[in-house]
């Protein structure tokens, strides 16, 4: 991209852009372009501290090891720093940032969240004048295509994931991306610029879509909702929300419509209302666009140093300290899938547990199969059978009350499917 775009990059930044030296684990993979011109180094360290550089890019990937050496060596060595690297940041961002500033140099990271979408400059830079309430998204590509494929077809979970490596969408071991970790690392980077706070990644709720089930999709679609894996960072009058887990979304909202490995963000501020963005969240030539933008973006500041930009939107000392808000104080609504004993009496079991949890019940479905229903027309075989409720806004921690006690009236099969609502 950078020799693709080299004219159009200096006409633009009033500087030349070249790579000029590489440091990878493998000298002999073909990478698709020459390299027989760029100096290598087979140690990263090295490579940030050599005076023929004026920019490091890091695309190694890990929150510590060879990335997080290398970058810390890169900046104490007066070089500016552009990574894709979301966990690097959600770990040890602030510490970064400090050294970028201490030494003068910028660390961009446009590519560490939602790839191609130019959200971290939205943020930061686009909204700045604005007061953001709430911001949220698809935030990992294999769980949305997940989740696309298991709606569409009627898939398993597994037999999804399966087809997801074998398109390379997902890893061998998927852990990262299916059980949320990715989506929480990327949330936090958003949650320091969106609130002005300090990274906290530990502060992240994370749930992840291993076990929703094709009958979860199909109730949300009766329903009029879609189940997406969204990241939710929100403020509220106690503190900041962070959470990550699968959610329903009204199938009239911008984000419901995201299908397959598409990545989208959307920001509630005050002055704009609320602004989505969609695009591809990973992928070479994605990922190459935001790093070749922030690599820009350097070499401009370089020229015009007034141009550069805190790390997070401001000096490192001016980041608060978040007030987290644990998920049991979570408010909204709520979709439970209980599979309960098909006999007399059940429902009205489960509906006085909610009503003594303080959840008022917006909606209650008993699925029964036909043939259940044709040989058992009074559900007395006391056979699993599901029940779906819609509830009303309520706090995490009254429901999962109520679930306990449901559970400990032993009117439950198995363990109860619980999905939140996003609501406009």
């Amino acid at each position: 991209m950078i020799a693709r775009r080299a004219q159009a990059l200096t006409a633009a930044t009033g500087r030349t852009i070249a790579v000029t030296a590489v440091s990878a684990r493998d000298r002999s993979r073909n990478r698709g372009v020459d390299l027989a011109s760029v100096q290598w180094f087979d140690d990263p360290v090295a490579l940030a501290r050599s005076g023929e550089i004026d920019v490091f890019v890091e695309l190694m990937g890990g929150s510590e090891g060879a990335a997080k050496d290398a970058v810390e060596a890169a900046l104490a060595a007066g070089k500016h720093v552009v990574t894709a690297n979301k966990a690097l940041l959600a770990h040890h961002g602030a510490a970064l940032a400090r050294a970028a500033e201490e030494h003068g140099v910028t660390l961009a990271y446009e590519a560490s969240v939602a790839g191609g979408i130019p959200v971290i400059k939205a943020i930061r830079e686009g909204l700045a004048g604005n007061e953001v309430s709430r911001v949220y998204g698809i935030l990992n590509g294999t769980c949305n295509y997940i989740l696309s494929r298991m709606e569409a077809e009627g898939l398993t979970f597994e037999a999804c994931l399966k087809d997801a490596q074998a398109l390379g969408y997902a890893e061998a071991d998927p852990t990262f991306d299916v059980e949320g970790f990715d989506t929480a690392h990327k949330l936090a980077i958003l949650t320091s610029l969106a609130f002005g706070v300090e990274i906290d990644a530990e502060g992240v709720s994370v749930e992840g879509i291993s076990a929703i089930q094709p009958l979860d999709l199909t109730m949300a679609d009766e329903l009029g909702y879609r189940i997406k894996l969204l990241g939710v960072a929100q403020a509220t009058a106690e503190g900041i929300e962070q959470r990550v887990h699968p959610t329903m979304v009204p199938k009239a909202s911008a984000i419901a419509q995201v299908m397959g490995v598409t990545n989208a963000v959307t920001v509630d501020a005050d002055a704009v209302g609320e602004l989505t963005l969609i695009g591809p969240g990973a992928g070479g030539e994605a990922t190459a666009s935001a790093v070749v933008a922030d690599i820009a973006d350097v070499a401009l500041s370089s020229l015009a140093p007034a141009l550069a930009r805190p790390t997070f939107g401001r000096p490192v000392s001016g980041l608060a300290t978040p007030r987290r808000v644990e998920m049991q104080r979570h408010e909204g609504g709520y979709y439970i899938r209980l599979t309960v004993h098909d006999r007399t009496g059940v429902a009205a079991g489960v509906a006085t547990r909610m009503a003594e949890a303080n959840i008022s019940i917006e909606s209650i479905v008993q699925r029964r199969s036909a043939k259940a229903a044709s040989s058992d027309p009074q559900g007395l075989s006391g056979q699993p059978v599901p029940l779906v409720l819609i509830t009303y806004a309520a706090t995490e921690g009254n429901v999962r009350k109520a679930l306990s006690a449901i559970d400990r009236d032993g009117l439950l099969a198995e363990a109860p499917q619980l999905i939140r609502i996003e609501r406009d």
